[in-house]
This record gives structure tokens, C-alpha cells and sequence, in this order.
């Protein structure tokens, strides 16, 4: 208080003059500070803001692409969803909509609007908010790419700065161009090339003028206003939108009135389904190591693959339907099952602790590109691809391999061998056949005397279905998928053998070289089994399995293409001579069920003990298909027929009925060096007009290795 007072004392003391003085000097001396201060404070705000020269280099994240064989899109990968298009591919109407509703000044302003910013200025005051709206696209632009989404008085003084600079520096239609690829409409996506897909499944190009304005109303706010979410607020915004560019005189009342008319979408276009999922992440495990992260998720690369959608969706819907049917059946069978009569005794059907799942692949026999993957039955649930990293016992399926060993060591179609009992101990180095035990009592008698003994390790194997054939042709042995008759060849030619021509067709696991192996006791995966048995379909040779044909950057460039991995595993003649038989597999076998496709056709049923894994793979000339099914935690269900040929073969061909329709039907080529004779199919001997018609066989055989006797009239 004394300083003051001392002040007005002083102030009463000067003169008139000497008063308007010292006004003018203090108010100078004010002035300067405050000129100093704005001064400093716009210097801070301008060394924050980017060089718009950047805005010519200016690459956003772009999503990269996953496209079928017809170049149909499969899946995208993307951090934000976006394409980038000229403004000579973006329709006149979205142009002129967004013009009228967001800046029908564009044209004419140099980056700012002062009575737009005057109006927003007066607005926020009454309302006590901080400054916001009155932008121009420039202005939007701006803060789009170079400023974070605050709502702050300096942003707001630095997105004019920019819109300044960016107009200075860059056309008109440069400027919106930029705009309508980068504007955000919602579910991730942004620019309209990626709205338009979204939401009417279409390229920008395609779009109406009704779906023009109703995404130029997206844009204050894409999610209150999406069709998707609230379809009367959209419609709402879309007559706005119509209006608009009514008054603009950009349409007219008959157009504005049709385009309020059109439909709008009430969910996301198909091209947005997940199709193919399990093959899509196969890719991405493929290509993510090689070109990072960055590259595939934001780098709009465009990876052109092996599948075929017009093969892959069919598929899909009829295995889940299938499985469902099952479950359904094993659901129905474990409510009827007698429960257990005493406490702690296990029940005689145990429920298994997921769902029924399966795996199924097509591939071309030729080239070995994949054309349809399932790795199971939702991909959302669970990622684990039981097409490509599960490993399951291969059961019965695993029988082509013992017969090509068998035919490699010198046997024929005709060949006799033997489907009788056999059993094997362990000698502590390895498994060795019980000699003289040919039949179950004398089995018993062998084994007896050891039966106590913990050390003494026997394994007594049998047929599924628990009977003896005895002596059989090599071919029947495979049609009816004798056991004992496979374990019987791997006695004879070596299971080492055996496991050398499996890794020889195609499986990378390692397999176990012991008796068993006839069985298909070694674990291997779906893909592994359908490269390998297209190996004998295409003439022995082996062509590894791929899924991306060509991969290119957002500029078109090549960063790779494929080309097929070919090896010769097996001669033509002896591959020929197994496809042959396996066709007897289908045609009079366990996989008959498949004849109905009613086309040349070679394939081997398995399931393994206890039912845990049911299989089937079969061949065309041009395609092999792999289909398997099972419970994750390997439970079994015991069921009537529940075995590959009843269960999975007709799914397999259901599946196969679609995807061949439009296939031509041809045959396997028939190489240089095989010849065909008429047989007896009991005794493999050369038919005689006298034998049984019922048992005549056109048989194929490597020149030379036809037989020589010839039938008895009767058996």
C-alpha cells in the first residue's frame, strides 16, 4: 500500500507533459514485453512444426494383400487399413460430396478460412470449449499427418501454419487426393478404396452416388454414424451429405432423391470374411522372418498364392458340417452308454474334452502348389494348424509306403503273401518274430511261460476286423488293408527300408524303422502324407509343397517367385504299378465309398488304434486331397463303423464332388515299361478263359515281371 501511494504522490507531482510521457513510456516498455513474449511463444509453436516437404515422400501404413490363384483377396495384413489411389480413380461424386459437406470453398480459399476460424472462435467462447472446428480440408490434411489429435489453441495455430505451406507447396487436387486416401472411415480402415471395399464389397470406382454420400457422412465421426451400427443415423447423414450437393448444384433433385432411395449395408461385405485362415497364417509364418514386420504390416506388399477360394469354401462348410453331424452321434452314444456299476471303474465310453476336430489339404500333384488348407475347425479358437504342425499316428494310410518298398525289393501285384497270426519279442537290442507261432494256440504256448516275467516284452498284432485271410495277393493285401499281411512285408524287406522310402516320398519326421512301422505307428502330419502320396501320383516324382507363387512391393516390384521343387524319388513304372493298386483301394476296397465320384481314382483309408486318427488321401492325376480327424487330446470313441472308410471317406468325397466338377476326368499315364495282363486276383496267376469271371483282374506289372503259371480251371 505505501508503494502505491508513494506512486499517485509521484504521479500528482509531474507536470501535464511530463504525465503523458511517462504514459507513452511504460506503455511502450509493455507493449515490447508483450510483443516479445507472443514472439517467443510463436517461436516455440513454429520449431515444432514438420517441414511439409516431407509430405512428398509421405508413405502411410498400407495393408498388404493376400490374393488367390484367380486373384481373388483372401485375407490383408494391415495396422490400419488402407489403398492409395490417384484422384483420377476416385468417382467425381465422393470428390464433389466431400467438397460440399467438408470445404464447398475448397477451391477458392489458400489453406485457411478466417470466417470459418472466426465462427469456430465465437462458437467455442459461448460454449466455453477449446478451439475446434472450422477447418478446411488443408487444415485436416495437416493434422491428419503431421500433428497429434489434442485440441489445444497452439495445434490449432500450427495446423493453419501447415495448411499455409501445404497449399503453397502443393496443387488443389494433389491436396485432396492426400485427403480422401488418408481420411478415416471406421472398422479400421481409411482412405475410400478401403471404406468402399468395406462396406459395399466393391472398388471406389464402382460406387453410386448413394454410397458416395453416404461415406462422405462417415467422416466426423465413422462410428456413431456407420451403417453398421446405426443404419437411420446414416441414412440421416446421407440426405445431409445429398442436400449438400444439391445446393452446390454438383446433382440434381432426381438424382438426389434416387441416391436417398438406395439400399445401405447391414454388415461388412464378404471380401472382409475370413476364408483360409490357418493358410493365410502359414504364409505369414513364411514371410514374416524374411521381410519383417514392418514390411508385411505396413509395407502394402502384395502376395499372390497357390489357393484356390472356389475350392477352399466349399471345403470349409462341409467339413464343419460333418464333424458337427459326428459330434452330434458321439454326444448321443456317451448320453446312452451304460454307466459304470461300480465306483472308480472307468465307463465304457469316455467323453472326449473338446470338439471333434480335422485337417484338410489339396494339393497339385504336379507342381505341389497347395490349393486348399484346413487346419481345423475354427481358427479363432484355436491357432494350432493340425494340417501342417500336428503330429498323429498315420494308421493305415502308411501302407503305400511298405508296398512300394515291397515292390522296389522285387514283389508284384500278383505276389502271394501271408495275413496270419505272428507275434514278436524283444530281445533288449530289438523286436524279433516269435518263430513257429503261426496261429493263436501256438502263440499261447510260446508266450506262456514268460508271462510273469517284466523283462519279456511281446507284441501280438491283429487285424481290425480280428480274422485271418492266409495267403493273399500283394493287391489284396492293400485293398482290404491287411495288417498282419503289412507286418509281413516289413518282416521280409527291412523296416529300415520301409522308412527310407517314406522320407524318400516326402515326410521330413523322423520314422521309427521297426515292425510297427507297417502300421502307420510313426507320427506324421497332413501335409507330410499328402506331398508324399503325390509323389506316386506323379510318376514318382516328388514335388515339395508351396503356397505363395509371387510376392511384390506397394511399386509392383518382384521380390520373389516360386518355382517348383522337383526331385526324382521312384521310378514312373513302379509308381504306376502302386497307383494301380491303390485304385483297387477305392474301387473294391475300404475307400469304395469314393467310386461314386465315378472318375479314375487311388487313394488308402487308415485309422489307428483305438480310433484315435482317422484318414483318408486320395489322387487324381492332377490333385491330391488329405483329410484326417480326431480329438485334440487323443480320446477315442468306439462307434459303429467309426474308422476312416466309414467316417472320413465320405466327407473327403463329398468335398472332392465339388472341387472336380469342373475338373477334366482323365487317367493315370501309363509309363514305358508296364504292361497289363489278365489275372486271377486269388491266386495272382495268369487268367484262363476257364478260370472264375468273378475273379478276373487287368493287372499292371514292370515288363518281365508278369507271371508265368497260369490258374486252375476251379478253386
Amino acid at each position: 500500500m505505501n508503494i502505491v501511494r508513494r506512486f499517485l504522490e509521484y504521479l500528482d507531482g509531474l507536470s501535464a507533459r511530463e504525465l503523458v510521457l511517462k504514459t507513452v513510456y511504460i506503455a511502450g516498455v509493455l507493449s515490447a514485453i508483450v510483443i516479445l513474449a507472443a514472439a517467443l511463444l510463436m517461436r516455440k509453436i513454429l520449431t515444432d512444426i514438420p517441414s511439409v516437404d516431407k509430405l512428398d515422400e509421405y508413405t502411410p501404413s498400407l495393408t498388404t494383400y493376400v490374393y488367390d490363384i484367380n486373384n481373388n483377396v483372401i485375407a490383408e495384413f494391415s495396422v490400419e487399413k488402407r489403398a492409395i489411389l490417384p484422384l483420377s480413380k476416385i468417382p467425381v461424386d465422393m470428390q464433389n460430396a466431400v467438397i460440399a459437406m467438408e470445404d464447398r470453398n475448397f477451391f477458392r480459399h489458400w489453406g485457411i478460412s478466417p470466417r470459418g476460424i472466426a465462427r469456430a472462435l465465437l462458437r467455442d467462447i459461448l460454449h466455453r470449449r477449446t478451439a475446434q472446428g472450422g477447418s478446411t480440408l488443408t487444415q485436416q490434411l495437416s493434422k491428419l499427418i503431421f500433428l497429434k489429435p489434442e485440441k489445444t489453441i497452439t495445434r490449432k495455430i500450427k495446423e493453419m501454419v501447415l495448411a499455409l505451406q501445404i497449399e503453397r507447396n502443393f496443387s488443389k487436387r494433389e491436396i485432396l487426393a492426400l485427403y480422401l486416401n488418408q481420411i478415416y472411415f471406421g472398422a479400421g480402415v481409411y482412405g475410400v478404396q478401403s471404406a468402399s471395399k468395406l462396406y459395399f464389397g466393391k472398388d471406389v470406382s464402382e460406387m453410386t452416388l448413394g454410397e458416395c454420400s453416404l461415406l462422405t457422412g462417415l467422416i466426423p465421426s465413422p462410428e456413431r454414424f456407420s451403417p453398421l451400427n446405426n443404419p437411420e443415423r446414416s441414412k440421416q447423414r446421407r440426405r445431409l451429405v445429398l442436400q449438400r450437393m444439391l445446393a452446390e448444384n454438383y446433382i440434381t433433385q432426381a438424382e438426389a432423391e434416387a441416391a436417398a432411395a438406395e439400399p445401405i449395408p447391414t454388415e461388412k461385405s464378404s471380401m472382409f470374411a475370413s476364408h483360409a485362415a490357418y493358410f493365410v497364417e502359414y504364409v505369414r509364418q513364411q514371410l514374416e522372418p524374411k521381410y519383417g514386420i514392418a514390411q508385411l504390416w505396413k509395407g502394402g506388399m502384395k502376395i499372390y498364392t497357390t489357393l484356390d477360394l472356389s475350392m477352399q469354401i466349399p471345403a470349409e462348410e462341409i467339413m464343419e458340417k460333418n464333424l458337427s453331424r459326428h459330434d452330434e452321434a458321439a454326444a448321443k452314444l456317451l448320453a446312452e452308454a451304460p454307466k459304470p456299476e461300480n465306483e472308480g471303474e472307468e465307463p465304457e465310453v469316455v467323453k472326449a474334452t473338446a470338439p471333434l476336430q480335422g485337417a484338410f489339404l489339396i494339393l497339385d500333384t504336379r507342381t505341389g502348389a497347395i490349393k486348399a488348407m484346413i487346419g481345423g475347425r475354427n481358427f479363432r479358437d484355436s491357432k494350432f494348424n493340425r494340417a501342417t504342425q500336428s503330429a498323429r499316428q498315420a494308421g493305415s494310410t502308411f501302407k503305400p509306403f511298405v508296398w512300394m518298398s515291397a515292390l522296389m525289393s522285387g514283389y508284384t501285384p500278383a505276389t502271394i503273401i501271408d495275413d496270419s497270426p505272428m507275434a514278436y519279442y524283444y530281445d533288449g537290442k530289438d523286436w524279433r518274430l516269435l518263430e513257429g507261432a503261426t496261429d493263436q494256440y501256438s502263440i499261447d504256448m510260446a508266450i506262456q511261460p514268460f508271462l510273469g516275467d517284466k523283462d519279456f516284452k511281446i507284441w501280438v498284432p491283429n487285424n481290425y476286423d480280428g480274422k485271418f485271410r492266409g495267403r493273399i495277393t500283394l493287391r489284396h493285401g492293400l485293398e482290404a488293408s491287411r495288417n498282419l499281411a503289412s507286418i509281413f512285408l516289413v518282416t521280409r524287406i527291412g523296416p529300415t527300408l520301409v522308412a527310407d522310402v517314406g522320407h524318400r516320398a516326402g515326410i521330413k519326421r523322423h520314422l521309427e524303422a521297426v515292425p510297427s512301422i507297417g502300421l502307420g505307428t510313426s507320427l506324421v502330419s497332413t501335409i507330410e502324407m499328402a506331398s508324399a502320396f503325390s509323389t506316386f501320383a506323379n510318376g514318382g516324382i516328388h514335388a515339395a509343397p508351396f503356397g505363395v507363387l509371387r510376392v511384390t512391393d506397394n511399386g509392383g516390384r518382384v521380390l520373389e517367385e516360386a518355382v517348383p521343387e522337383e526331385t526324382e524319388a521312384f521310378s514312373p513304372q513302379l509308381s504306376y504299378v502302386l497307383v494301380n493298386m491303390m485304385k483297387g483301394v477305392v474301387q473294391r476296397g475300404t475307400g469304395a465309398y469314393a467310386s461314386r465320384l465315378k472318375r479314375p481314382l487311388a487313394g488308402k483309408t487308415g485309422t489307428t488304434q483305438d480310433s484315435k486318427d482317422m484318414w483318408f488321401i486320395g489322387m487324381t492325376p492332377d490333385l491330391t486331397a488329405a483329410a484326417w480327424m480326431g480329438y485334440d487330446d487323443m480320446s477315442s470313441l468306439t462307434m459303429q463303423d467309426w474308422t476312416g472308410g466309414g467316417t472320413v471317406v465320405p466327407w473327403w468325397t463329398e468335398i472332392m464332388e465339388v472341387v472336380l466338377k469342373d475338373q477334366p476326368v482323365r487317367d493315370f499315364q501309363v509309363p514305358e515299361g508296364v504292361v497289363f495282363v489278365t489275372v486271377d486276383r486269388e491266386t495272382g496267376k495268369l487268367s484262363l478263359p476257364t478260370c472264375p469271371a468273378k475273379n478276373k483282374l487287368l493287372e499292371a506289372f514292370i515288363k518281365g515281371t508278369e507271371p508265368k503259371e497260369f490258374c486252375d480251371a476251379v478253386h
